[in-house]
């Protein structure tokens, strides 16, 4: 019998408990086989989750079983469409714990689509938009239409090292609501740059001073439990792609149904109204989810949500909370460890380097002999010519990519203000304005199926950046 890994003994000291989760790899050999049979490192479960073969079995399967009709009607065909959109949209409440006397699952193409349906509906008027620099771009987006409507817009800082929320601060400006307006907190429950777990107590603090609470869920759900009878967050956006991978193109919006009712949609569409007359100028919007559900929803898909749902519930959030938290920590740990022959750190760490309130998404930059940074995008090309599978950007979080880069208000405004940046603005326009410092980071993001293998793999791939 051949020994065990050296690397794999010390490993199982630090985390005991990992054995437990061996139904994953189990499922890998045999719903995502395709992983290992093409030698990939798939360490991008922020950016999008991966799905097992099973869910696409049983998706076709319905498929091939079954004939169904665009929903908007009462044909058979159509009542069989429904059916299965109504039971999934109670499965979607189900799986979050809440209450459907208090939610509505309102199924849009992605946590972009369902933040959209937010921005463009609240009662900014003589309100305030507050949410922290730590957000995704769709998030920040939505103070667009604060500013058009003439809201207070507030970004609540955060500090280095950890790259968490300044909560004086916070608590000072959630004491201070408009008080003539309604006033939306928006932030991510995880961070999809720093990983950091922003607490969900905020929630309740900002309900006892009026606010309307929007938690950007989307990073958090693929490997936390969100129990919506324990939190009661107004407006949860999520992608269930980044949950378990398939089907692509499918959101939801989980809204309170007393914060949804003072949302006013700006326009009216295919789906969404009860009545609407061209002679008579009027329309008269649906009530619950299919006033915000534009169109024809993607019924064949909404189906798959469910069998994806299923398949995490299958596994459980403990065991795949434990995987991530293990198999984060050794990486953590061993990357922080690595050094140059003079002693020179390799990388650096945006965000916590333990794994106290922080997910599985480790975002760094990597630095030569002579503490320079190498360029993110050299890192990728090196990943890539190695088949392993990383993000590298700011990974459309411009608040925390600033803070973590060093790149200063003054350096954004002096480079917004350069003659020909009025109206456009390239990356390598961007790149040049902050000549010296990183425009980006490179975030190894463990996720459900990742195992030793993976973390030993670009642990090896970062030794060899050593010089």
């Amino acid at each position: 019998m051949a020994n065990p890994d050296p690397e794999f003994v010390s490993f199982l000291r630090v985390y005991p408990a990992y054995p437990t989760t061996h139904i994953l790899d189990d499922l890998r050999a045999t719903e995502y086989a395709r992983l290992d049979l093409g030698g990939h490192i798939y360490l991008d479960y922020t950016g999008g989750g991966l799905y097992a073969e099973s869910q696409l079995r049983r998706h076709n399967r319905l498929l091939a079983e079954h004939v169904f009709g665009n929903p908007h009607s009462s044909n058979p065909t159509s009542q069989a469409a429904t059916q299965l959109i109504e039971h999934a949209r109670e499965y979607v409440l189900k799986f979050f714990n809440a209450d459907p006397e208090e939610y509505l699952a309102i199924f849009t193409p992605n946590a972009s689509g369902a933040l959209k349906l937010v921005g463009e509906s609240y009662p900014f008027p003589k309100g305030r938009y507050l949410l922290t620099f730590d957000n995704h771009n769709s998030v920040n987006g939505i103070r667009e239409f604060a500013h058009a409507r003439g809201a207070e817009v507030t970004y609540i800082p955060i500090a280095l090292p950890d790259m968490r929320v300044d909560e004086s601060g916070l608590r000072r400006e959630l004491a201070r609501p408009a008080g003539s307006g309604h006033n939306l907190f928006a932030y991510p429950a995880q961070s999809n740059f720093s990983s950091v777990q922003h607490p969900l107590e905020w929630i309740e603090q900002a309900h006892q001073h009026g606010w309307d609470v929007l938690l950007d869920a989307a990073a958090f759900v693929p490997t936390n439990r969100l129990d919506l009878s324990l939190v009661k967050p107004d407006f949860v956006p999520v992608s269930f792609y980044k949950m378990f991978g398939y089907p692509t193109g499918i959101g939801a919006l989980i809204a309170r149904r007393e914060a949804l009712a003072k949302l006013h949609r700006p326009w009216f569409a295919g789906g969404t109204i009860t009545v609407a007359s061209v002679q008579g100028d009027r329309y008269y919007l649906a009530e619950g989810a299919s006033a915000f559900e534009d169109g024809t929803i993607d019924y064949l898909n909404i189906p798959a949500v469910e069998i994806g749902l299923k398949h995490i519930e299958s596994i459980g959030y403990d065991v795949i909370h434990e995987r991530v938290c293990s198999l984060t920590g050794w990486l953590l740990k061993n990357l922080v460890a690595l050094k140059h022959s003079n002693g020179v750190p390799l990388v650096r760490v945006y965000g916590p380097t333990t794994l106290d309130r922080r997910g599985g998404a480790v975002t760094v930059n990597f630095y030569d002999r002579n503490d320079k940074p190498l360029d993110h995008r050299f890192i990728e090309q090196q990943a890539n010519e190695a088949n392993i599978s990383l993000r590298t950007g700011c990974f459309c979080n411009p608040g925390a990519g600033e803070v973590a880069l060093g790149i200063s208000r003054v350096e954004l405004d002096v480079c917004f203000t350069q003659p020909g940046h009025e109206d456009r603005l390239s990356v390598d326009d961007f790149r040049h304005c902050i000549d010296g410092k990183s425009s980006g980071a490179v975030r190894i993001s463990v996720g459900m199926v990742t195992n030793f293998n993976d973390i030993q793999g670009v642990l090896a791939f970062a030794r060899g950046l050593l010089s």
